[in-house]
């Protein structure tokens, strides 16, 4: 006689994710839990705590990798289509600008108060991109605006692009940053010499280029601080 799987609804009252989170608060949820609330429902053959535990499973267990994965690498996964895909890619964003919010409106002092907050928004990019974070008289963070995606190796910057939008945003100072998706800090000879160029070309216009950071998974790497600038 073949036994009728079991499904959520069978398990007892305090294992199932929603009822769970009900009773004893979201912290006591593991992370396939917290996922399977988001998926809904499960498959024929398996509750959404397994297909959670699949999508986990793809991203090595690693709520960083999870970030990281696209819509199609989300739908790899049985049980997933495409808007369960969107819905954990939407609550991974709101994750993201949740741990942003707080550096957006401080007051920058150094490069570790920004370098924060640019790893949070570029740290999942699977390519390299560079952006600037465009500053006011107080030295808060006005705008945050990606201004070119490139490849695995390399992207490229257009200082009027850069400007056009400083002059847009009222920017006094700016922050340019990249990321490294190799995982490595050093910089090359072209971030220097793209630092220089438009480190150069902003003080035409009185605005202040406080620094250039590079961002990975490792950490950071600050012109500045490094005395390169």
């Amino acid at each position: 006689m073949q036994t009728q799987r079991k499904t959520i609804k069978d398990w007892a009252l305090d294992d199932r994710p929603r009822e769970k989170l009900l009773l004893k608060g979201t912290e006591t949820l593991s992370n396939s839990e917290l996922l399977a609330i988001l998926i809904g429902s499960g498959t024929k053959t398996k509750s959404a705590v397994d297909v959670a535990k699949d999508v986990l499973s793809l991203a090595k267990d690693n709520l960083n990798e999870l970030g990281k994965m696209s819509l199609k690498e989300l739908m790899k996964v049985d049980g997933i289509g495409e808007a369960r895909a969107i819905t954990i890619a939407a609550a991974l964003e709101l994750g993201r600008r949740r741990q942003a919010t707080e550096v957006h409106k401080s007051i920058i002092r150094n490069s570790s108060d920004i370098a924060h907050y640019l790893q949070i928004q570029l740290k999942d990019k699977p390519h390299e991109v560079f952006a600037v974070a465009f500053l006011n008289r107080a030295n808060k963070i006005n705008h945050l605006e990606i201004i070119s995606e490139g490849g695995i190796t390399g992207t490229v910057a257009d200082p009027r692009i850069i400007l056009k939008k400083a002059l847009e945003h009222n920017a006094v100072n700016m922050v340019l940053c990249h990321n490294h998706p190799s995982g490595s800090l050093k910089p090359s000879r072209a971030d220097e010499l793209l630092t220089k160029k438009i480190k150069e070309a902003a003080l035409l216009l009185d605005i202040t280029v406080v620094d250039h950071i590079i961002v990975s998974e490792e950490g950071y790497y600050s012109f500045a601080d490094e005395g390169i600038l």
